[in-house]
């Protein structure tokens, strides 16, 4: 079962879902700490996330995906963000610097068609992050989160994916060693989970990042697909 834009807005608007949010933004910003000059596409419920960059960067754009529902952004700011089907993206081939999916893999109908897409947006030195639920962490077994959804994921298995969808995976990482809980004694203490748990248990992280770039070597050319209806959000 897939989250939707309704849920995962209110998810990230409580206080398990502002820590959340700040735990994965930290690791993000590491792995992508200036986007100067550059256009950012946020796929699946990327809001939260795209702000790191809304300053430094061209241009920011989520996209949810249609079976998700619209999701305005920014909030209050001229309305970046759209909706359309994950195998025919909106956009014209080489539209973007970097690709952020999270909540977006696990709960796809296609993700090698939804890879691919990325990828055809992509330019020639673009990077992709993906951003997915664990399979052995305890986030993905929680269903009142956006990462209790759909399909969850090890590493090798996002590795694998990539790989077919024509990308090289340069970069990994890991976060969220947070128990999936809405206690507030808990959610103060998630530095010193993340600190130890990265330290202790890696392996048991609730999500994975993994950092890919285009392999333009490997690449058949793709043919562009027909594009359809898109509904712009409100600002």
């Amino acid at each position: 079962m897939a989250t939707d834009a309704h849920a995962a807005a209110e998810f990230y608007a409580s206080t398990q879902g502002a820590v959340v949010a700040m735990l994965l933004r930290e690791r993000m910003q590491l792995l992508w700490p200036r986007l100067a000059r550059q256009n950012v596409l946020g796929i699946g419920y990327a809001q939260p996330y795209l702000r790191l960059w809304r300053d430094d960067a061209e241009r920011v754009i989520a996209l949810t995906p249609a079976r998700m529902g619209v999701a305005a952004w920014p909030p209050g700011g001229p309305g970046l963000s759209c909706t359309a089907e994950e195998d025919a993206l909106p956009f014209p081939d080489l539209s973007f610097d970097r690709v952020l999916l999270v909540h977006g893999l696990e709960a796809a109908d296609n993700t090698r068609r939804l890879l691919r897409e990325a990828w055809r947006v992509l330019r020639d030195d673009g990077r992709l992050l993906v951003v997915a639920p664990n399979r052995r962490g305890m986030w993905a077994h929680v269903e009142s989160t956006p990462f209790g959804q759909g399909q969850p994921y090890s590493p090798g298995q996002i590795g694998r994916l990539l790989t077919s969808a024509m990308f090289r995976v340069e970069r990994r990482d890991t976060a969220l060693f947070l128990p999936p809980t809405r206690l507030r004694m808990v959610l103060r203490a998630a530095p010193l989970y993340e600190r130890w748990g990265r330290y202790l248990a890696p392996q048991f992280a609730g999500v994975t990042l993994s950092e890919a770039v285009k392999d333009v070597y490997a690449a058949a050319p793709v043919r562009g697909v027909a594009q359809r209806r898109v509904v712009l959000a409100e600002a």
